[in-house]
Protein backbone atom coordinates (compact mmCIF):
# COMPACT_ATOMS: atom_id res chain seq x y z
CA UNK A 1 0.00 0.00 0.00
CA UNK A 2 1.24 3.18 -1.41
CA UNK A 3 1.43 5.68 2.05
CA UNK A 4 0.08 9.33 1.82
CA UNK A 5 1.84 12.54 2.71
CA UNK A 6 0.01 15.60 4.04
CA UNK A 7 2.06 19.08 3.06
CA UNK A 8 1.76 22.40 2.47
CA UNK A 9 -1.03 23.52 -0.67
CA UNK A 10 1.10 27.00 0.05
CA UNK A 11 4.92 26.48 1.22
CA UNK A 12 5.93 29.26 3.45
CA UNK A 13 9.61 28.77 3.00
CA UNK A 14 8.48 29.21 -0.66
CA UNK A 15 9.78 25.51 -1.44
CA UNK A 16 13.48 25.53 0.44
CA UNK A 17 13.52 22.62 1.54
CA UNK A 18 12.40 23.37 5.40
CA UNK A 19 9.08 22.73 5.80
CA UNK A 20 8.93 19.27 7.82
CA UNK A 21 7.12 17.14 5.44
CA UNK A 22 10.66 17.31 3.75
CA UNK A 23 11.71 15.12 6.26
CA UNK A 24 9.10 12.31 5.37
CA UNK A 25 10.07 12.90 1.81
CA UNK A 26 13.89 12.41 2.47
CA UNK A 27 12.90 9.37 4.34
CA UNK A 28 11.07 7.72 1.91
CA UNK A 29 13.20 8.36 -1.05
CA UNK A 30 16.18 6.29 0.79
CA UNK A 31 14.44 3.46 1.48
CA UNK A 32 12.78 3.52 -2.33
CA UNK A 33 9.13 3.77 -1.25
CA UNK A 34 6.86 5.24 -3.42
CA UNK A 35 4.69 7.59 -1.83
CA UNK A 36 1.55 10.10 -2.58
CA UNK A 37 1.48 13.73 -1.44
CA UNK A 38 -2.16 15.30 -0.27
CA UNK A 39 -1.61 19.41 -0.20
CA UNK A 40 -3.81 20.97 2.70
CA UNK A 41 -4.33 24.41 2.77
CA UNK A 42 -3.93 26.65 6.20
CA UNK A 43 -7.61 26.25 6.63
CA UNK A 44 -8.20 23.07 5.95
CA UNK A 45 -5.35 22.15 8.17
CA UNK A 46 -7.58 23.36 10.96
CA UNK A 47 -10.58 21.36 10.34
CA UNK A 48 -11.81 18.48 12.07
CA UNK A 49 -10.76 16.30 8.85
CA UNK A 50 -7.39 17.03 9.26
CA UNK A 51 -7.71 17.31 13.20
CA UNK A 52 -8.36 13.66 13.46
CA UNK A 53 -4.93 12.64 11.59
CA UNK A 54 -3.30 15.60 13.23
CA UNK A 55 -4.45 16.77 16.71
CA UNK A 56 -2.43 20.38 16.51
CA UNK A 57 -3.50 20.83 13.02
CA UNK A 58 0.09 21.09 11.08
CA UNK A 59 1.85 19.09 8.97
CA UNK A 60 2.97 16.57 8.27
CA UNK A 61 0.85 13.51 8.68
CA UNK A 62 1.15 10.01 7.15
CA UNK A 63 -1.48 7.70 6.44
CA UNK A 64 -0.55 3.96 5.65
CA UNK A 65 -3.56 1.71 5.43
CA UNK A 66 -4.98 1.90 9.20
CA UNK A 67 -2.15 3.72 10.21
CA UNK A 68 -2.08 7.26 11.16
CA UNK A 69 0.77 8.96 12.36
CA UNK A 70 1.80 12.59 12.84
CA UNK A 71 4.99 14.20 13.70
CA UNK A 72 7.73 14.46 11.46
CA UNK A 73 9.93 12.70 14.06
CA UNK A 74 7.39 9.78 14.63
CA UNK A 75 6.91 9.22 10.91
CA UNK A 76 10.53 8.94 10.37
CA UNK A 77 11.06 6.33 13.01
CA UNK A 78 8.04 4.15 11.66
CA UNK A 79 9.86 4.33 8.33
CA UNK A 80 13.17 3.68 9.33
CA UNK A 81 12.10 0.73 11.58
CA UNK A 82 9.71 -0.60 8.62
CA UNK A 83 12.62 -0.38 6.08
CA UNK A 84 15.87 -1.20 5.17
CA UNK A 85 18.69 1.61 4.90
CA UNK A 86 17.95 4.17 7.79
CA UNK A 87 19.16 2.10 10.20
CA UNK A 88 21.72 -0.25 11.73
CA UNK A 89 20.38 -3.79 11.27
CA UNK A 90 19.02 -5.85 14.12
CA UNK A 91 22.00 -7.59 14.36
CA UNK A 92 23.81 -4.73 15.43
CA UNK A 93 21.16 -3.40 18.23
CA UNK A 94 24.05 -1.25 20.01
CA UNK A 95 24.48 0.91 16.59
CA UNK A 96 20.65 0.66 15.99
CA UNK A 97 19.95 2.20 19.30
CA UNK A 98 22.63 4.91 19.25
CA UNK A 99 21.03 6.13 15.69
CA UNK A 100 17.51 6.34 16.73
CA UNK A 101 19.43 8.53 20.04
CA UNK A 102 20.79 10.79 17.53
CA UNK A 103 16.86 10.96 16.06
CA UNK A 104 16.03 11.81 19.13
CA UNK A 105 19.26 14.52 19.90
CA UNK A 106 18.39 16.62 16.67
CA UNK A 107 14.78 17.10 17.64
CA UNK A 108 15.08 17.71 21.63
CA UNK A 109 18.28 19.16 22.15
CA UNK A 110 19.73 21.23 18.78
CA UNK A 111 16.27 22.08 17.03
CA UNK A 112 14.51 23.68 20.27
CA UNK A 113 16.58 26.63 20.43
CA UNK A 114 16.87 27.02 16.62
CA UNK A 115 13.22 27.50 16.46
CA UNK A 116 13.09 29.25 19.00
CA UNK A 117 15.54 32.14 17.68
CA UNK A 118 13.31 31.93 14.21
CA UNK A 119 10.23 32.66 16.35
CA UNK A 120 11.85 35.51 18.04
CA UNK A 121 12.76 36.74 14.88
CA UNK A 122 9.47 36.54 13.08
CA UNK A 123 6.96 37.28 16.17
CA UNK A 124 9.28 39.13 18.51
CA UNK A 125 11.02 41.55 16.49
CA UNK A 126 9.19 44.93 17.10
CA UNK A 127 9.65 43.85 20.77
CA UNK A 128 11.53 46.17 23.11
CA UNK A 129 13.63 43.09 24.27
CA UNK A 130 14.37 41.71 21.10
CA UNK A 131 17.73 43.18 20.90
CA UNK A 132 18.70 41.99 24.11
CA UNK A 133 16.99 38.57 23.80
CA UNK A 134 18.60 37.49 20.64
CA UNK A 135 21.96 37.49 21.35
CA UNK A 136 20.82 34.81 24.15
CA UNK A 137 19.34 32.94 21.71
CA UNK A 138 22.19 32.76 19.44
CA UNK A 139 24.66 32.00 22.13
CA UNK A 140 21.79 28.85 23.24
CA UNK A 141 22.58 27.65 19.74
CA UNK A 142 26.32 28.35 19.37
CA UNK A 143 26.59 26.06 22.42
CA UNK A 144 25.43 23.60 21.05
CA UNK A 145 26.64 23.42 17.45
CA UNK A 146 29.89 23.55 19.44
CA UNK A 147 29.09 20.42 21.14
CA UNK A 148 28.46 18.69 18.05
CA UNK A 149 31.26 19.85 16.46
CA UNK A 150 33.22 18.03 18.90
CA UNK A 151 31.37 15.31 18.59
CA UNK A 152 31.35 14.70 14.70
CA UNK A 153 34.77 15.99 14.48
CA UNK A 154 36.11 14.99 10.79
CA UNK A 155 33.57 11.96 10.64
CA UNK A 156 31.31 12.06 7.52
CA UNK A 157 28.40 10.90 9.66
CA UNK A 158 27.43 11.11 13.65
CA UNK A 159 28.15 7.50 13.84
CA UNK A 160 29.10 4.96 11.49
CA UNK A 161 27.25 5.31 8.07
CA UNK A 162 24.39 7.41 7.22
CA UNK A 163 21.53 7.24 9.17
CA UNK A 164 18.01 8.25 10.22
CA UNK A 165 19.51 9.99 12.85
CA UNK A 166 21.85 11.89 10.49
CA UNK A 167 18.94 12.90 7.95
CA UNK A 168 17.31 14.43 10.81
CA UNK A 169 20.08 15.97 12.00
CA UNK A 170 20.75 17.54 8.81
CA UNK A 171 17.48 19.04 8.27
CA UNK A 172 17.89 20.92 11.78
CA UNK A 173 20.97 22.47 10.81
CA UNK A 174 19.52 23.45 7.49
CA UNK A 175 17.14 26.18 9.59
CA UNK A 176 20.34 28.25 10.21
CA UNK A 177 20.85 28.77 6.98
CA UNK A 178 21.69 31.78 6.21
CA UNK A 179 21.84 32.79 10.01
CA UNK A 180 25.55 32.95 10.14
CA UNK A 181 26.05 30.62 12.98
CA UNK A 182 26.65 27.26 10.89
CA UNK A 183 28.87 28.68 8.80
CA UNK A 184 31.31 28.83 11.53
CA UNK A 185 31.78 25.16 11.45
CA UNK A 186 33.56 23.63 8.79
CA UNK A 187 32.78 20.35 9.57
CA UNK A 188 29.01 20.87 9.90
CA UNK A 189 28.83 23.06 6.99
CA UNK A 190 30.46 20.02 5.20
CA UNK A 191 28.29 17.31 6.72
CA UNK A 192 25.04 18.92 6.23
CA UNK A 193 26.33 19.50 2.10
CA UNK A 194 27.25 15.51 2.34
CA UNK A 195 23.44 15.13 3.32
CA UNK A 196 22.19 17.30 0.49
CA UNK A 197 24.23 15.64 -2.31
CA UNK A 198 22.53 12.32 -1.23
CA UNK A 199 20.32 11.38 -4.52
CA UNK A 200 17.54 10.56 -2.02
CA UNK A 201 17.53 14.07 -0.44
CA UNK A 202 17.64 15.77 -3.67
CA UNK A 203 14.60 13.81 -5.11
CA UNK A 204 12.90 15.08 -1.96
CA UNK A 205 13.62 18.27 -2.57
CA UNK A 206 12.88 19.15 -6.53
CA UNK A 207 9.18 17.12 -5.12
CA UNK A 208 8.98 19.70 -2.74
CA UNK A 209 10.17 22.83 -4.57
CA UNK A 210 8.00 21.58 -7.47
CA UNK A 211 5.22 22.53 -5.30
CA UNK A 212 5.67 26.08 -5.09
CA UNK A 213 7.09 26.37 -8.89
CA UNK A 214 3.92 24.18 -9.81
CA UNK A 215 6.42 22.73 -12.56
CA UNK A 216 6.88 18.93 -11.98
CA UNK A 217 10.58 18.09 -10.72
CA UNK A 218 13.30 16.94 -13.28
CA UNK A 219 14.60 13.81 -12.79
Amino acid sequence: MIPILTAFEQSPDRGRGLARDMRVRWALEEVGQPYDVRLVSFTEMKEAAHRALHPFGQIPTYEEGDLALFESGAIVFHIAARHAGLLPPHSDANARARAIAWMFAALSTVEPPIVEREQASHVERDKPWHDERLPLLEDRIRGRLDELSRRLGDADWLDGGFSAGDLMMVMVLRRLEGSGLLEKYRNLSAYVARGQARPAYKRAFAAQLAVFTGKPPTA
